[in-house]
């Protein structure tokens, strides 16, 4: 299964541990997105950095969306070097066995989000970070 996560708090004021760890996820700036696997070190990971980002599991058509939209490839846009059908047979492969970097950047650079975030100071139930049920209405807003 895959996890999408996105960052959602700035740089000010955040720890060096808590740095180091969103670097080594990719996560530079605010609203990017990045998808990665779910094993217990990338869950250790974003246990580290709940505070700053938003995670959850990613469904096919979402990440298809996401490609199609937001996807690059060196720079240039994912929609305009390949066709709908290779993309749609790229996001099956990534969903279940292949690495994202194979086909695209890592990292999406994401809008904010349509009718902004709930808050950015409380977790999932009340605000947006942490842990969701399900990423695909706040990746669909930010796209």
């Amino acid at each position: 299964m895959k996890i999408a996560v996105v960052r959602i708090r700035g740089r000010r004021k955040v720890s060096p541990k808590i740095t180091n760890t969103l670097r080594m996820l990719n996560l530079e700036r605010n609203n990017n997105c990045v998808v990665i696997e779910d094993s217990p070190q990338n869950m250790g990971m974003l246990n580290v950095c709940r505070d700053y980002v938003a995670f959850g599991p990613l469904k096919e058509e979402t990440l298809i969306a996401l490609l199609n939209k937001r996807g690059e490839k060196g720079g240039r846009m994912l929609n305009e070097i390949m066709e709908d059908e290779e993309i749609k047979s790229s996001a099956a492969k990534i969903m279940h066995e292949e690495k994202l970097r194979n086909f695209v950047d890592p990292v999406f650079r994401l809008h904010p989000p349509r009718k902004g975030y709930k808050t950015v100071k409380k977790a999932a139930p009340e605000g947006d970070l942490g842990k969701r049920e399900s990423m695909d209405s706040l990746l669909k807003r930010m796209m």
